[in-house]
């Protein structure tokens, strides 16, 4: 395949204030086994400008910030900050630096409050400036249009609350450099809108910001430098002048262009290409047959949760069925007590019309239901065993993966290889660590296991949460087929509301942890559902 290349302002030019950059990486290269990461990769960052980081699952964006931040070294290549060489061998001395970072995976201490993760790190001490943290939390939090409890363990909190409090403790911390790995992908419209203003008053402050996303529309509301990689390498960079001064179509057509190459023009129609879904899922008929369904379901809060109450839902065969809301509204709560993780304190879930109120997990997994959690790293895969054994990690001791108490290898290589093929999971081998696969990659083989062996019924936790714009259309495609084409019934819970009008038959709304009510998705249907999810009343 032909490679596409329009690197424009690469050099170490002025940035709009006149000066040099404040970060600039020169020949940048990083080899895992059998995976090249950086390529060779050159990249100028600028106090007052908003830098876009665009490119496909493993194309090297995580790697490249990860030698910034101090999490890896370089195996080749020099990093200048202020026009002076450094070495950055800890994320000790990148803060130190000024660069601060914001991952897609939280990296907030569990068992520590959001106070004390606030602060940890922030000092040479061993005291903790109580007041100053809270006034600091208190301030940011208010910027960016959410409430944290200081108070609240980090680990009960939702993925999108714990993002949360990383961009306050980034934005607090006093960096110079900021990097934001997809920040708004798990914030409300009103804190994107809140964090867009941020990201002005931190640009006029002289910050540089490093803002990783997928979605096509945000590097052309925020970027003022885009730079698209590739295989790991730099494929084109389009710098301030360019942005400025050309259409938003013609520059939405040349990044597709530089992201997909030959593959852009037949994916130039894809919504989820193009970064924006829009309309309604068209409208068809499914079977009268309920084959998931709550009953009053109610599940007990832990700390700082809300839990659910009285929540009555019903999911029909091939039917798919989204369940809308702000992050932290009891959606977890209701993905695991279908799963089996939560207790039911009172109400029953029934598959296919049985009870499976005191089902086990792996008994749940027997009679068809799936769950795809929205933690891939900490919850849906094993870092340390290859991709081949997190493929088939539900089936440890069924055949044909075991045989009179023997692991069968030669079975579970062909099944992990042909699950690999389907998914395009991409990998070096199935032997590898599943921890050194890219965000999407572990997506994919999270998929991968729960949509094999038959599923009748899948709970899917935020499926395209932090996925490039292909990955999510593929994700989003296979979503479709199942239902369709396999009668396969979905609960399908996002705080994307555009994927659920793109994706769902019905929508349900949960607010404070209870059913606000079941909308139609027909025209119409973003403005109840947003009504909804801010309490009103069921029409």
């Amino acid at each position: 395949m032909a490679e596409v290349s329009e690197v424009l302002d690469l050099s170490p030019a002025a940035g709009e204030g006149g000066t040099g950059p404040l970060v600039e990486v020169r020949g940048i290269t990083k080899i895992f086994p059998g995976v090249v990461a950086n390529d060779g990769i050159d990249l100028a960052v600028y106090g007052g400008e908003v830098h876009c980081l665009l490119g496909e699952n493993g194309a090297g964006k995580s790697t490249l910030m990860n030698i910034l931040s101090g999490m890896y070294r370089p195996d080749a290549g020099t990093i200048l900050v202020d026009g002076a060489e450094v070495q950055i061998d800890s994320p000790r001395v990148a803060l130190d630096l000024g660069i601060g970072t914001v991952y897609q995976h939280p990296t907030l201490i569990p068992v520590f409050t959001v106070l004390e993760n606030l602060v940890l790190g922030q000092g040479r001490g061993l005291s903790m400036d109580t007041k100053r943290a809270l006034a600091g939390l208190k301030q940011v939090a208010a910027d960016l249009g959410v409430e944290i409890d200081p108070r609240a363990l980090a680990g009960r909190l939702a993925l999108g609350q714990q993002q949360q409090v990383e961009i306050v403790k980034a934005l607090w911390g006093g960096s110079r450099v900021l990097i934001l790995d997809e920040p708004t992908s798990m914030l409300t419209p009103q804190g994107i809108t809140e964090l867009e203003k941020v990201l002005l008053q931190l640009k006029e402050r002289g910050l540089a910001i490093i803002f990783i996303t997928h979605k096509l529309h945000e590097a052309l509301d925020v970027g003022d430098r885009v730079t698209v990689l590739r295989r790991g390498r730099v494929v084109g960079t389009l710098g301030p002048e360019v942005v400025r001064s050309t259409s938003r179509d013609e520059l939405q057509a040349r990044i597709v262009t530089m992201m997909f190459g030959e593959e852009a023009a037949s994916l130039a129609g894809v919504a989820e290409v193009r970064g924006e879904v829009t309309g309604h899922r068209t409208a068809r008929q499914v079977s009268s047959e309920v084959m998931l369904e709550l009953i009053g379901v109610s599940v007990e809060p832990q700390r700082s949760e809300i839990g659910i109450r009285d929540v009555s839902l019903a999911v029909r065969r091939g039917e798919i069925v989204g369940v809308a809301g702000v992050d932290g509204n009891g959606q977890r709560e209701l993905a695991e007590a279908v799963a089996g993780q939560r207790s039911v304190h009172t109400g029953d879930v029934l598959l296919a019309g049985q009870s499976i109120r005191h089902t086990s997990v792996s008994g749940r997994q027997r009679m068809g239901l799936r769950y795809v959690t929205d933690d891939r790293v900490g919850e849906g895969t094993v870092s340390s065993l290859s991709v081949a054994t997190n493929l088939i990690l539900k089936r440890i001791g069924d055949g044909p993966f075991w045989k009179r108490g023997r692991v069968c290898d030669d079975a579970i290589s062909e099944c992990a290889t042909d699950l690999v093929d389907s998914f395009d999971i991409r990998t070096p081998t199935i032997e590898t660590s599943c921890g050194t696969l890219s965000g999407g990659n572990l997506q994919k083989v999270l998929l991968a296991r729960e949509l094999s062996f038959d599923p009748r019924v899948v709970v899917y936790n935020k499926p395209t949460h932090g996925l490039d714009v292909k990955t999510t259309y593929a994700v989003r495609d296979r979503i479709r087929q199942l239902a369709e084409e396999r009668q396969v019934s979905a609960l399908l819970i996002s705080t994307d509301l555009e994927e659920l009008l793109d994706l769902c038959d019905r929508i349900a709304v949960l607010f404070g942890g209870r059913l606000m009510g079941v909308v139609e998705n027909e025209v119409g249907a973003e403005l109840e559902v947003g009504r909804l999810m801010v309490g009103g009343d069921s029409r």
